[in-house]
């Protein structure tokens, strides 16, 4: 049941990021974001993830296994870190953009 409700928020906090990844691709500013906060929440996921690895291992060494729901929310991990970095990319890029924009 643990690995069913950590799969299903990880799932609904992985919804909002495509929609804050077009946001920042369509608004082509940094205005109204947060590169700390948004650091913070994929240090977050890192630590999700490396509990999944630790998990996986010791399960490993005790020759259990782990049910599907475990590797759904190792996906939804990976997927949501890999949208955050996206993200990240873009306000990087949005900054050079409003600072472009500053100096015209």
């Amino acid at each position: 049941m643990t690995n069913l409700l950590e799969a299903l928020m990880i799932l609904c906090f992985g919804l909002s990021w495509p929609i804050s990844i077009r946001k920042s691709w369509i608004s082509r500013t940094a205005k109204g974001k947060s590169l700390f906060f948004e650091f913070f929440i994929w240090i977050g996921y890192v630590f999700g993830i490396a509990r999944k690895v630790i998990l996986w291992m010791e399960a490993g060494s005790a020759g259990t296994s782990l049910d599907w729901l475990f590797y759904l929310g190792w996906f939804f991990y990976i997927l949501n870190i890999v949208e955050i970095s996206i993200d990240m990319a873009l306000y990087l890029r949005n900054v050079k953009l409003d600072k472009a924009r500053e100096k015209a």
